[in-house]
Order: structure tokens, then sequence, then C-alpha cells
């Protein structure tokens, strides 16, 4: 036994030896590929082709800006003045606010108005998103009708909001209609795809077992689907809907479409008024702080 125990402390001793030339090696061809700082310190981040060209891109755009302003023809502008009178404007845009031209009845009617816009598009933009979801999802569609369905919704969603209602107007003119019709569009475009995702995220094991049990396509949807995907679909959809109201008030002046959105273009545009301006603006960042702590509230709510 006495002469089995310094056998087994020179296998010991052996094995750490092995460890640590093992380790000695391993830490010197590490050293051959480690970067480090002129600090010492060692970088974490590799090198690649895209990070190179996102640098090169952004120096590029950094030259042509600096070039462009040594460049610019400011026809005797006085740059001090500018800068002074922008500020004053700010100033009075945010630090005077007054109604002069409208009542605060009439612009939270014209709000409302802006509100109701958001409220119909994301309504029919999600039952269409809900339907289209349906035929995208891998899960539960169609290969060759999900890829069609997809490339559609994907040329819908490349072309912006305020480019379809403009298509729109050609055919229902300028108003709230081809508005309501043009944030439709895109909004189910933009949700078909956010829908099929939240699908896709169901655990296929339910979906084979209500299958090999007999259950109906629409059992499986109702019972599967629904269930699974509704608060990641409420999200969403409030979301949109958050989208779809600041949408609302750019179109308000774009096609016609009436609402808060006219009344700032109308404050700026028309009137040159500055204080009528900054009201309208206090008014509508009032109502999406109100609209951001209710979809919070809802959220928590579906969860």
């Amino acid at each position: 036994m006495s002469n089995l125990i310094p056998a087994y402390e020179g296998v010991l001793q052996s094995d750490s030896m092995l460890t640590q030339k093992t380790s000695t090696s391993i830490s010197l061809e590490l050293q051959r590929f480690m970067k480090k700082t002129h600090n010492g310190k060692i970088k974490t981040t590799a090198r690649s082709k895209s990070g190179t060209v996102i640098k090169l891109t952004i120096v590029v755009l950094v030259a042509l800006t600096v070039y462009g302003f040594l460049t610019f023809d400011y026809k005797n502008i006085d740059l001090a003045a500018a800068v002074s009178g922008t500020f004053n404007n700010i100033k009075v845009l945010f630090g005077q606010p007054h109604l002069k031209y409208n009542s605060m009845f009439g612009a939270l009617k014209a709000l409302l108005m802006t509100f109701c816009l958001g409220v119909l598009a994301t309504f029919f933009g999600a039952i269409i998103g809900f339907f289209g979801a349906l035929l995208c999802a891998k899960n539960i569609a169609k290969p060759a009708i999900a890829g069609v369905v997809k490339s559609m919704v994907a040329f819908i969603r490349a072309v912006p909001s305020i480019l379809w209602v403009l298509i729109f107007t050609v055919a229902a003119g300028l108003g709230s209609v081809a508005a309501v019709i043009g944030l439709t569009f895109h909004s189910a475009g933009y949700l078909i795809k956010a829908y099929s995702e939240s699908i896709e995220e169901i655990d296929s094991g339910t979906i084979e077992a209500l299958k090999a049990g007999g259950a109906s396509y629409w059992q499986i949807i109702i019972q599967a689907v629904l269930p699974s995907s509704i608060s990641y679909m409420v999200a969403w959809t409030f979301l949109r809907f958050e989208i779809n109201f600041t949408n609302a008030i750019a179109v308000g002046a774009a096609a016609g479409a009436g609402g808060i959105g006219f009344d700032l273009f109308m404050a700026g545009n028309f009137y040159f008024d500055l204080r009528e301006l900054g009201s309208i603006t206090y008014i509508v960042i009032a109502a999406v702080i109100l609209l951001e702590l209710v979809a919070t509230k809802v959220k928590e709510r579906v969860k």
C-alpha cells in the first residue's frame, strides 16, 4: 500500500504537468490570433466585411456632408442670425402656445376625427391581417399558398402608407375614404406578417395532436392558434394603431382627410402662426402619451 502512494502521486504530478503544458500551448495558440489595443486590452469585436463596408459608408457620408457645407451657396445668409432666429421660433413654438384660429373644442373634435381614422384603418387591417396570416403561416398553410401570400405582403409593405393613400385618392378622391383605404391596405400587409410570425411560434406538437385527434381546420384555429397567439396579436395590433394614428395626422393634410393633421398644416403653412402650431403639437403629444398608457394597460390585461 505504501508503495502505491508515491506511484499515485507521480501519476498526479505527470497529469498536472501535462495539463500545464496543454494549457500553455493553447494560450500560445490563442495569443497568435488575439487582437489587443495599444493599452493592452483584448479586442472583443471581430473584423468582418460588413463592418468594414459600414465604416467606409459612414466616412464617405461624413466627408460629403462636410464638403456640402463648405461649398454650399448661402447667398449672403447670416448664419448667426439664422441660428438665433431658429431658437427664437422654437421658443415661441413650445413656450408660448395659444389657439387663435381654432378653439380647444374644435381641436379636440379634429383629434377625435384623426383617432377614428386610425381605429377604422386598424380594425379593418386586423381582420384582413388575421385571415391573411392563416394563409401565410407555414405550420398551418400550404407552402405554395404561403409563398404567394408572403410575396404579395412584402410588396404591400415596401410601399409607404402615405403613398398608398395618394394612390387611392385617384379612385376615391381627396378625403377620409381614401385615407382609410390606404392606411388599411398597408396595415393589412404589416399585420399579416406580424400575425403569421406569432402563429409560426406555436408548438407544432399541439397542432399535430389536434390533427391526430380528428380536429377540423377551424377547431385547430380556435383551440390552438387563438389561445396561444392572442396576446401577441393584441400587442401587434396596438402597435399598428399607434402607427396608424400618427400616419392619420400626416395624411390629414396630404390627402385632405381632415382631422388634427389638417389643422397642423393650416397653422404652419397657411396662417404661419407658431403659437397655434405649438398648441396643436402639445395636444397631439398628450394624445400619443395617453394612447401609449392605455395600450400598455390593455396588453398587461391580455397577458
